[in-house]
Protein backbone atom coordinates (compact mmCIF):
# COMPACT_ATOMS: atom_id res chain seq x y z
CA UNK A 1 0.00 0.00 0.00
CA UNK A 2 2.87 2.69 1.03
CA UNK A 3 6.40 1.69 -0.10
CA UNK A 4 7.82 3.21 2.98
CA UNK A 5 11.43 2.28 3.23
CA UNK A 6 14.37 2.60 6.10
CA UNK A 7 15.00 5.86 4.70
CA UNK A 8 11.66 7.10 4.73
CA UNK A 9 11.34 5.97 8.54
CA UNK A 10 14.18 7.62 9.52
CA UNK A 11 14.27 10.78 8.08
CA UNK A 12 10.22 10.82 10.04
CA UNK A 13 12.45 10.02 13.08
CA UNK A 14 15.20 12.99 12.67
CA UNK A 15 12.02 15.38 11.98
CA UNK A 16 10.18 13.95 15.13
CA UNK A 17 13.26 14.32 17.06
CA UNK A 18 13.68 17.35 16.25
CA UNK A 19 10.38 19.38 16.66
CA UNK A 20 9.60 17.59 19.99
CA UNK A 21 12.75 17.08 21.29
CA UNK A 22 14.71 13.96 23.06
CA UNK A 23 12.87 13.96 26.35
CA UNK A 24 8.92 13.94 24.55
CA UNK A 25 10.08 11.11 21.83
CA UNK A 26 10.28 8.27 23.78
CA UNK A 27 6.67 8.46 24.80
CA UNK A 28 5.35 9.53 21.43
CA UNK A 29 7.27 6.48 19.80
CA UNK A 30 5.28 4.49 22.61
CA UNK A 31 2.00 5.74 21.52
CA UNK A 32 2.73 5.47 18.04
CA UNK A 33 3.92 1.80 18.41
CA UNK A 34 0.66 1.67 20.66
CA UNK A 35 -1.83 3.05 17.35
CA UNK A 36 0.19 0.90 15.24
CA UNK A 37 -0.16 -2.25 16.93
CA UNK A 38 -3.95 -1.91 17.32
CA UNK A 39 -4.36 -1.15 13.56
CA UNK A 40 -2.47 -4.34 12.73
CA UNK A 41 -4.65 -6.06 14.65
CA UNK A 42 -7.50 -4.32 13.57
CA UNK A 43 -7.01 -5.46 10.26
CA UNK A 44 -5.59 -9.15 11.00
CA UNK A 45 -9.37 -9.62 12.71
CA UNK A 46 -11.27 -8.36 9.49
CA UNK A 47 -9.44 -10.87 7.67
CA UNK A 48 -10.36 -13.12 9.84
CA UNK A 49 -14.09 -12.45 9.18
CA UNK A 50 -13.71 -12.33 5.81
CA UNK A 51 -11.68 -15.26 5.36
CA UNK A 52 -14.51 -16.94 7.87
CA UNK A 53 -17.26 -15.60 6.02
CA UNK A 54 -15.50 -17.09 2.69
CA UNK A 55 -15.19 -20.45 4.29
CA UNK A 56 -19.14 -20.31 5.77
CA UNK A 57 -20.18 -19.48 1.80
CA UNK A 58 -18.01 -22.65 0.80
CA UNK A 59 -20.02 -24.79 3.51
CA UNK A 60 -22.55 -23.61 2.28
CA UNK A 61 -22.29 -24.84 -1.01
CA UNK A 62 -20.45 -27.74 0.09
CA UNK A 63 -24.20 -28.55 1.81
CA UNK A 64 -26.44 -28.06 -1.11
CA UNK A 65 -23.83 -30.28 -3.07
CA UNK A 66 -24.43 -32.84 -0.56
CA UNK A 67 -27.94 -32.64 -0.65
CA UNK A 68 -28.25 -32.79 -4.00
CA UNK A 69 -25.99 -35.98 -3.88
CA UNK A 70 -28.48 -37.04 -1.03
CA UNK A 71 -31.11 -37.04 -3.49
CA UNK A 72 -29.67 -38.77 -5.88
CA UNK A 73 -28.48 -41.45 -3.40
CA UNK A 74 -32.33 -41.83 -2.56
CA UNK A 75 -33.39 -42.26 -5.98
CA UNK A 76 -30.50 -44.66 -6.30
CA UNK A 77 -32.22 -46.88 -3.15
CA UNK A 78 -35.48 -46.42 -3.88
CA UNK A 79 -34.83 -47.54 -7.60
CA UNK A 80 -32.99 -50.63 -5.79
CA UNK A 81 -35.89 -51.47 -3.15
CA UNK A 82 -38.18 -51.31 -6.33
CA UNK A 83 -36.10 -54.03 -8.23
CA UNK A 84 -36.26 -56.09 -4.98
CA UNK A 85 -40.00 -55.98 -4.86
CA UNK A 86 -40.55 -57.03 -8.32
CA UNK A 87 -37.81 -59.83 -8.46
CA UNK A 88 -39.88 -61.43 -4.62
CA UNK A 89 -43.17 -60.89 -6.75
CA UNK A 90 -41.69 -63.04 -9.60
CA UNK A 91 -39.70 -65.33 -7.17
CA UNK A 92 -43.43 -65.83 -5.11
CA UNK A 93 -44.99 -66.11 -8.57
CA UNK A 94 -43.36 -69.34 -10.07
CA UNK A 95 -43.74 -70.75 -6.76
Amino acid sequence: MFDVGFWEFALIGVIALIIVGPERMPGIARTVGRYVGKAKRFIAKIQDDVSEELDIEQFKEQLSSIDKDANIVEIFDETKDTINDIKNNVNSDKS
